[in-house]
């Protein structure tokens, strides 16, 4: 029995050894064996990289890791994390951040971070990576050409050596690079450090678009064929939805992923340069002030894709700005060399200050580019509309009544003095210049159109008079009234044109008054404007204002406000 018991009390007392050995274990190891796989990989990376403690990642509120500052999940997954500006000073650990399977952005940009760029692979649905302004040394990872859905990189600014990997081409989806301000070098070779494209990840703010990164940035050169192979591959603009926190990853990821393998089968097989066999034409009385090889050299930010083509923001080595638009060759299949040439010295012709210039053009095989003057002041789309992430205000009436009169002078112009037509009428066809002046863009382009087709977007096709979305319909000025009507609206109710309802004239003003949340006081001056959009909205051409007749209305409604009120002071931008 003696036997017995003392073995016994032998096992109880290494039982109480073994317990509290194990609470004597470090805190944490043992968290970690409960901390949710998301928020260890986070905590991780804090304790290697955030050596001034600004980060406010902490084991006690672990489990609420998706409400820490900088990070956003879907269904309890980290897909964003985005810490900036925020002096981490130490190094960003291997095996952190990458254990995060659903992360799709990784910014850790205008930060202190040194040592090398760890193997980005795990992060196989990384799409935006913002590594720039750090201090990270070492070469660049070869391992960042196996994320397929890169479509974004930034390494610029930090202290990178080497080659740049050439399997960098491969990234098909990939459409702004920037390795600027390292000492890495073209492909391998000993030349002078490379210098890459911004072209296409933009942000929106206030009503002005600006370029991605955080800031209004340098544009830079990409080299010689690396340039080519990324910023002029052709890609289908598509609109990607933010996921929110009651989305479901899986169904966000199959989303994603049709969408891909949809862009895969619309993706036109384009050459790795723009040929180079013809000329870059000066239109009447321009100077030529830069060669075809000196814009080809420049660097490009993408700025949009519409009906006819792609538009990128291009700046020459003598820091000209200027706007390129590369047109679709797909749908100018039909149009020869000289209709091409003849077309283009025509419009090239137009010169009123409600206008962008076009300044040269430049045509080769499958090849066609026009050279505007940029307008710095982005798009009447984006005045009216502002960003994704704020609800935009009508403009104020006089701000309406200055952008219209403006865009039917422009229009007025190119009816009567020239006998064209523009086309494709619509608020992002219209560019705010230097003094926020209304200047149209992308006009007479259509008539180069041989078979022009319909998107089934119905935002697309809004702007369209009824008989110009007939097959083979040649367009008419009457239909740029028609175009004018809608635009009138969307301008007097911040109102996309796919949202104007079908009413009768004393509806439709008291929509419109809705709409603007009533300003009250000013309903007989909007009433005036809204029947001017009516009648240029009229479904009958035959029943529409000639643009000359509506500039005339806009100018007797200007005038008749000057006598109320004795002055007339349009601040564009009023909301």
């Amino acid at each position: 029995m003696s036997t017995t018991w003392l073995q016994n009390a032998l096992l109880l007392l290494l039982s109480l050894y073994n317990s509290v050995h194990a609470v004597t274990l470090s805190n944490s190891s043992l968290e970690n064996l409960v901390l949710p796989q998301d928020a260890a990989a986070l905590l991780a990376f804090k304790s290697k990289a955030d050596l001034g403690n600004n980060l406010r990642f902490s084991q006690k509120t672990s489990f609420g890791f998706c409400k820490w500052d900088g990070v956003q999940c879907v269904k309890g997954k980290v897909v964003r994390v985005v810490l900036e500006g925020l002096s981490l000073g130490g190094v960003f650990g291997p095996d952190s951040l990458t254990r995060l399977d659903q992360l799709r952005v990784l910014s850790l940009q205008n930060n202190s971070l040194t040592g090398p760029i760890p193997d980005l692979s795990p992060l196989s649905n990384l799409k935006s990576l913002f590594l720039d302004h750090n201090s990270f040394a070492g070469s660049i990872p070869t391992a960042i050409s196996t994320l397929h859905r890169l479509r974004t990189i930034d390494l610029s600014r930090n202290n990178l050596t080497g080659p740049i990997p050439k399997s960098f081409v491969d990234l098909t989806r990939l459409n702004y690079l920037r390795l600027d301000s390292n000492k890495t070098q073209r492909f391998g070779s000993s030349a002078q450090p490379v210098l890459s494209p911004n072209l296409q990840f933009r942000r929106t703010t206030k009503r002005t678009a600006v370029i991605a990164g955080f800031s209004s940035g340098v544009l830079v050169l990409l080299a010689s064929v690396f340039c080519f192979a990324l910023a002029m591959r052709r890609r289908r603009s598509r609109k990607v939805a933010t996921p929110t926190n009651a989305s479901d990853v899986d169904a966000v990821m199959r989303i994603e992923e049709e969408n891909d393998e949809l862009e895969e089968k619309v993706k036109r097989v384009q050459g790795m340069h723009v040929a180079k066999s013809g000329n870059l034409v000066f239109c009447a009385g321009e100077a030529q002030v830069y060669t075809l090889d000196q814009l080809m050299r420049a660097s490009a930010e993408l700025l949009g894709r519409g009906t006819m083509g792609t538009t990128y923001k291009a700046v020459l080595d003598n820091r000209l700005i200027v706007s390129v638009k590369r047109l679709d060759a797909v749908k100018l299949a039909g149009t020869g060399k000289e209709i091409f040439e003849r077309h283009m010295e025509s419009v090239g012709g137009l010169r009123h200050p409600n206008l962008v210039p076009l300044r040269a053009y430049f045509q080769a095989k499958d090849e066609r580019l026009l050279i505007y003057d940029y307008q710095p002041n982005g798009s009447l789309f984006s005045l009216i509309h502002g960003s994704k992430s704020t609800r935009a205000k009508p403009l104020h009436w006089t701000s309406c009544l200055k952008i219209a009169e403006d865009v039917a002078q422009g229009l007025s112009y190119i009816h009567q003095a020239w006998r064209l037509v523009h086309g494709n009428l619509k608020s992002s066809n219209v560019l705010l210049g230097s003094d926020f002046e209304a200047c149209l863009t992308d006009y007479c382009l259509s008539l180069l159109i041989i078979t022009p087709s319909l998107s089934t977007d119905p935002n697309s096709g809004s702007h369209i008079a009824p008989e110009a979305r007939k097959p083979n319909h040649q367009p008419a000025s009457k239909a740029d009234v028609y175009s004018f009507g809608v635009l009138l609206l969307e301008l007097l109710t911040g109102k996309s044109p796919c949202q104007h309802p079908c009413l009768t004239a004393e509806d439709l003003i008291h929509w419109v008054r809705l709409a603007r949340e009533d300003e009250g006081g000013e309903d007989h001056r909007l009433a005036m404007l809204v029947e001017v959009a009516m009648a240029c909205s009229s479904a009958s051409p035959e029943q529409r204002p000639t643009m000359w007749q509506v500039l005339k209305m806009i100018q007797e409604i200007k005038e008749a406000i000057v006598v109320e009120d004795g002055e007339y002071d349009p601040v564009i931008g009023t909301s």
